[in-house]
């Protein structure tokens, strides 16, 4: 007679055993990853150095826009509008480091504050974990309002996807008048060591970046923050849109604004990312429009300052290159632009990464652009940036060893965790 309690605990104890190996070698394979990367960065630490593309201002749609690709350049701009502020001011960012291009920022904004104008502070504190807590101390004063985005969301518990995600966005509106919104958060390396993009909205279609930060505002304001103005359109200009993901309200417009592009485009699609972790259906998205002879070029960084995710972005290289698209990698520099141009008509600049943290999970707003200039603008933009890479070629994937492709196989799962 079979012994069925014996059994069921020789495989409990097996699928035990089962678990740990797997665990241990996944664990294993990120160590092996890290390690190897701290070292590699200790021994050849990044330059800095890339190709720049000067600021442009071109008419759009009735409003002025203008294109930053150098952290300094940006910085000079934002603090000037800053400094000529005379009513409102709002200001919202990922990351704010308590260095010297953080200081000046805070200055600034306190300055504002003390000459009367409303200054509105929205920053992620996960984002800050490692930030001085002295530098996030504001002085108490009536025209300043600074609001913490909370460390632990209460979703993360409770499984309620309206209550999880960080806020990645980065936005910067004054007066109504003029608003920034891009890659870039505040710090001196990113300043001049880092390759991003910004873009600065003058003109009627500020209003999109304003409304995405009074709606973000307004939701997650603390009972001591004053409410914002929800104002309305003063002008439908459908040529300069804002896309806002918004786990709070169950909307991810930016993987819709991906999706339709890349389904549209008819000859190139020029994309630049941090983190280039695809879903499904943005991958099968990509591959039908290389296989129906669209030029689809894909750039990242060589090495970026997330090793893991530059590991599972791996695992997609295989599929992309077999069905044409063009895989591009930035040397000597961090690359952290968030764009994509396709057929010399539409762009987008924003904060949104192609990966599913930002796609489903974080607070982003990328603005889109219906305008032939500004794409050939971003088409000179990545020409520029193309100077600075190397092609990674299907012959020289397939060409990887076999501890390569083991690391690859252990790191994968992980992906739609970035």
């Amino acid at each position: 007679m079979v012994n069925w309690s014996g059994v069921l605990r020789r495989v409990q104890r097996a699928a035990r055993w089962w678990v740990i190996a797997a665990v241990a070698a996944h664990g294993a394979g990120i160590a092996t990853v890290v390690t190897v990367d701290r070292m590699r960065k200790r021994r050849y630490p990044p330059g800095g150095e890339f190709p720049r593309t000067p600021p442009r201002t071109l008419p759009v749609a009735g409003s002025e826009v203008t294109v930053f690709t150098f952290g300094q350049h940006v910085y000079d701009a934002m603090l000037a509008s800053i400094r000529e502020a005379k009513e409102t001011i709002y200001f919202e960012t990922f990351i704010w480091k308590s260095d010297e291009i953080g200081q000046i920022f805070k200055d600034e904004l306190i300055t504002a504050a003390k000459r009367g104008v409303e200054v509105y502070i929205a920053v992620d504190t996960w984002g800050n974990l490692v930030v001085d807590p002295r530098f996030k101390r504001m002085p108490d004063l009536p025209t300043l309002h600074a609001l913490w985005f909370p460390l632990i969301r209460p979703g993360l518990v409770t499984m309620n996807p309206r209550k999880t995600g960080r806020d990645h966005r980065k936005i910067l509106v004054v007066d109504s008048e003029v608003g920034y919104v891009g890659g870039y958060n505040i710090g001196s390396l990113y300043a001049t060591m880092w390759r991003d993009t910004h873009v600065r909205v003058a003109g009627p279609s500020v209003w999109e970046l304003e409304d995405a930060f009074v709606d973000f505002w307004n939701d997650h304001r603390r009972r001591k923050h004053p409410k914002l103005p929800d104002t309305g359109s003063r002008a439908w200009e459908p040529r300069i849109r804002a896309a806002e993901n918004a786990p709070s309200r169950l909307l991810f417009p930016v993987r819709g604004l991906y999706l339709e592009a890349i389904d549209r485009a008819e000859d190139h699609v020029y994309i630049t990312q941090a983190y280039f972790i695809p879903d499904r259906e943005i991958l099968d998205t990509l591959i039908a429009a290389a296989r129906r002879g669209v030029d689809v070029r894909v750039l990242v960084p060589r090495v970026s300052n997330h090793v893991l995710a530059d590991w599972a972005a791996r695992s997609y290289y295989s599929r992309l290159l077999e069905a044409g698209v063009t895989l591009w990698l930035f040397r000597d520099a961090m690359v952290h632009a968030k764009t994509m141009t396709v057929d010399g008509r539409w762009s987008t600049i924003g904060t949104a990464n192609i990966d599913r943290m930002s796609m489903t999970g974080n607070f982003e707003v990328n603005l889109e652009f219906y305008d032939d200039g500004l794409a050939e603008h971003m088409e000179r933009v990545f020409a520029t940036d193309l100077t600075n890479c190397t092609e990674l070629t299907l012959e020289q994937w397939n060409a990887r060893g076999w501890f390569t492709r083991v690391l690859e196989y252990l790191i994968k799962p992980f992906g739609p965790l970035m």
